[in-house]
Formats: structure tokens, sequence, C-alpha cells
């Protein structure tokens, strides 16, 4: 059993609107077999405590006003190195770079399904950076 539709849709968005505000490396993983709490965890980080707050805002900007949601917990955000947005059915997790190489989440939950977010990516390979450079996926 896979994570709910709405679940991966809500997922689906936040990924889009981390990639919107230059996160890097945006994956999705389907928790929901793992975990009781929650159905996916979305990681993503960024290259600085400013990238990783103006990503945070992006995310939570998005689903407030396409989907109405707030997160219900927020942890992380006085050091904006590792920002935790907890919406219930998905956990937002924003990494600066060097916290996400150090406690690399993926690796943990290796078992963990990766979901296609379906990111599309209309920056410029210029202006994106790696993300632009490998297609914009940034979850496979």
């Amino acid at each position: 059993m896979s994570a709910p539709e709405e679940s991966l849709d809500l997922a689906r968005l936040a990924g889009q609107a981390a990639s919107d505000t230059f996160a890097q490396e945006v994956i999705g993983l389907d928790v929901s077999e793992q975990v009781v709490i929650t159905d996916v965890f979305l990681v993503c980080s960024g290259e600085s405590e400013r990238q990783v707050t103006a990503i945070v805002d992006g995310v939570e900007e998005a689903l407030q006003t396409q989907r109405r949601r707030k997160p219900l917990r927020r942890e992380g955000e006085q050091d904006a190195r590792w920002v935790l947005l907890d919406y219930g059915d998905i956990v937002v997790h924003v990494q600066h770079s060097e916290d996400r190489a150090f406690y690399a989440l993926e690796r943990l939950w290796r078992d963990a399904p990766v979901i296609d977010l379906q990111i599309g990516d209309d920056r410029p390979a210029a202006a994106g950076g790696p993300a632009a450079a490998d297609g914009g996926e940034g979850d496979s």
C-alpha cells in the first residue's frame, strides 16, 4: 500500500514550490509503510540559511494559498539549518546542504520508495544551478 493520492498531491505541490525557490535535490519519500504518523517525507536543501528560509517561505505560501493548509508544527526556523514543516500527512525537511550531507536522510530511509514529484522546471540552466543541469527533476 502506498501513500494516499491526497498526500502525494500535497507533496508534489510542496516539491514544486521548493523547486521554484531554487531548492536543490528535491525528493519525496513514501514512508507510509514505515511510519504511522505521516505518509510522505519531502526532503530538499539550500546552500545558505537565507536560502533555507526562502524555501520554507515558498512552501508555506504555496500550501496556504493553493490548499489552505498550514503546518501543524514548525521546527528549526531560528537557526535555519534544518527546518521541519509538519503538515500531518506530509513532513517537509528543508536542510542546509552541509547538514543534509551529514544526516543523509535518504540513506536512513533508503527502504522508502521515491515518489515521482513531477516537478516542472522552466528556469534557465544558468539560473537553476545543479537542479537545472539534471533536468530539474531532483527526485531521481
